[in-house]
């Protein structure tokens, strides 16, 4: 089982740094929407 996980991980290395970044971008959208409201 370790090793079938292996081999799509490394199938998949570009998509998993891609959607890594997807997801940093949702936070920080998330994190600016919640403090924007203080700021006015």
């Amino acid at each position: 089982m370790f090793h079938q996980i292996k081999i799509a991980a490394l199938r998949a290395q570009d998509t998993i740094v891609g959607d890594a970044i997807g997801a940093v971008a949702l936070m920080v959208t998330l994190v600016a929407a919640l403090y924007l409201p203080g700021l006015v």
